[in-house]
């Protein structure tokens, strides 16, 4: 049996592995800063921490204007539906007391920021009885939650 290999001449060698180097690289256009995860996981507690105080003004500081918070509500025997709320909703729950009344053990708020891509974030809170998972995007630059999903907690 006679095998060939074929040998590729040295600059087109390089140039091809710079290529293909280059076909995986990330896209480092605007890379993750230690700001930005900073401003992204205040934006999650604004939320959050707006809620528990009953603070209006933090929790509308948090959301984009177009927010929508949705869950889908499962109940043994019927059809699943998806219940969803708005930023205006969320502002005034807020002003109402919001979550004051929750006992302070269940007062929690563990933030992941899981992934950030130029101005854009995945993050995921577990709080107290819920599991949450918020994008969240910059908007003439500032963090706001444009889109959040959420479930109780198993131990909720």
């Amino acid at each position: 049996m006679n095998t060939r290999i074929a040998l590729l001449p040295t600059a087109t060698a390089a140039f091809s592995l710079l290529l293909f180097a280059g076909l995986g690289a990330p896209d480092v256009a605007r890379a993750q800063t230690a700001a930005d995860s900073a401003a992204i996981r205040a934006t999650a507690l604004d939320f959050f921490d707006g809620f528990y105080s009953g603070d209006a003004v933090r929790m509308k500081r948090a959301l984009h204007t177009d927010l929508k918070k949705r869950i889908v509500q499962r109940q043994p025997g019927e059809a699943e539906t998806l219940q969803e709320m708005t930023a205006d909703e969320l502002i005034q729950m807020a002003a109402g007391g919001g979550g004051k009344q929750m006992p302070d053990e269940q007062k929690r708020s563990d933030v992941t920021i899981l992934d950030i891509y130029r101005g854009m974030a995945s993050v995921k809170i577990v709080a107290g009885i819920w599991v949450v998972y918020m994008h969240i995007s910059q908007v003439d630059g500032e963090w706001k939650i444009v889109n959040v999903l959420w479930e109780m907690s198993p131990s909720g």
